[in-house]
């Protein structure tokens, strides 16, 4: 049987497909007391979140070509549009989730596919002026909703009830869409949301994983951070599964301090090319609330101080670390708060990174990388004075002012599905 193309065994080998999504019309119904409840640091001016999220699609866009840059949108009104019965189910549990009266039901089904898509992301019905639900301006950050695991595809599941839909929505595509249909027939998603696989433990302690705790180094090497939204119990039960499956060798716990800077390990690092990593200094380097334990398929562990340690003594001894914030207080602080360490790679030395982190900016200067904003770069694009397929060692800044006050980089605002 043909395998569908769903493939990531790194972090850094060139991206040929992602998911996405673009900032939808819920957020603009967010007040300031619902956005700490929905998760989202503040409110923000939806048509500019959206220009910015707009050049960053058209970065990707050019690198990776317009097919392969996939919107959460047309995934699921294509998944709504090839399987009734599927669909039925989905309306049945978000009517249930939501404590919608069951007369929903019938509603939801009878609208055109195009209106339900819009009305399942955003929770409102345009047409009769009707909020049928909170939105989940999360969904933003696809990075969080699906991790691609060599040939395999994991489904998170949230640890806060704010992005629950986001899930029943991810793995409806996931299930449904034909792109992903040999996944299911061959076996290769696992889904944290099977109770029968994935219980609590016997001390009460629940399943929540969210994507940007988990990083694939390498086809060996699976990263999972324990943090404020990543179990401990959910890593410890992800790793017997993959393990079993032969899916990878060694299960990486990062543990870090469970607070909300630090959401996810890819708020304190992202690996940027074979030899770099953007990190936050205190934790990565110096170890601070943090440790990393070693997980192998043969029974064995290892456990190292910081995750600086275990880079150069089970990846790559030469790493080198970029800082951000330059390492210095306090721009380390705000520049990590900014998303300074949050970068998604297009290959190897070629970045994504906000435009507002200016210390971290000098430190990618001095480790030799050329540091150029997305409307410069698309402009030598179009102008034929520069192509795509040979930039290298290059940071690409994109605009941020709105889109950085979500709490979430590049690495958040994409899902990759294919590198290689």
């Amino acid at each position: 049987m043909k395998e569908s193309k769903v493939n990531v065994s790194s972090e850094i080998d060139p991206l040929r497909k992602v998911i996405i999504h673009r900032p939808d019309t819920g957020i603009s119904r967010i007040s300031p007391k619902k956005a700490e409840e929905l998760l989202f640091d503040d409110i923000v001016y939806l048509p500019k979140m959206q220009e910015e999220h707009d050049i960053f699609r058209q970065v990707l866009e050019a690198f990776l070509g317009k097919n392969n840059v996939l919107e959460i949108r047309d995934l699921l009104l294509e998944a709504l549009n090839s399987s009734n019965y599927e669909k039925k189910e989905l309306v049945e549990m978000i009517v249930d989730y939501e404590e919608l009266p069951k007369v929903m039901e019938k509603m939801l089904m009878d609208l055109p596919n195009e209106e339900l898509t819009e009305i399942l992301i955003s929770g409102y019905y345009e047409k009769e002026d009707y909020i049928l639900f909170d939105p989940i301006p999360n969904f933003i950050f696809t990075r969080d909703i699906a991790v691609t695991i060599n040939k395999h595809v994991l489904l998170t599941k949230a640890s806060k009830m704010a992005r629950f839909r986001e899930n029943f929505l991810t793995r409806f595509i996931f299930w449904a869409h034909p792109i992903f249909a040999d996944l299911k027939l061959d076996d290769r998603i696992i889904n944290l949301n099977k109770v029968d696989l994935f219980p609590p433990s016997r001390k009460g302690e629940s399943i929540s994983m969210e994507g940007g705790d988990v990083m694939i180094i390498n086809e060996d090497y699976l990263l999972i951070g324990r943090s404020e939204r990543t179990t401990n119990h959910a890593i410890q039960s992800l790793k017997k599964v993959l393990f079993e499956k032969g899916v990878v060798k060694n299960v990486v716990q990062i543990n870090i301090p469970a607070d909300r800077s630090y959401m996810h390990i890819d708020t304190i690092f992202t690996q940027i090319s074979k030899k770099h990593v953007v990190a936050f200094k205190p934790i990565i380097l110096d170890g601070l609330g943090s440790n990393v334990e070693v997980h192998r398929q043969d029974g064995t562990t290892a456990t190292y101080g910081s995750v600086k340690d275990f880079f150069l003594n089970e990846i790559n001894p030469d790493m080198e670390f970029i800082l951000s914030g330059n390492g210095e207080s306090p721009y380390q602080e705000r520049e990590q708060w900014t998303d300074g360490c949050n970068l998604v790679a297009i290959r190897s030395g070629v970045g994504l990174t906000y435009d507002r982190n200016p210390r971290t900016e000098i430190a990618f200067k001095e480790a030799g990388y050329r540091v150029i904003h997305a409307t410069e770069l698309l402009k030598r694009f179009a102008e034929g004075k520069e192509k795509p397929e040979k930039v290298k060692n290059t940071i690409i800044t994109l605009p941020s002012n709105e889109l950085s006050r979500a709490r979430g980089g590049s690495h958040c605002m994409t899902c990759p599905i294919l590198r290689g």
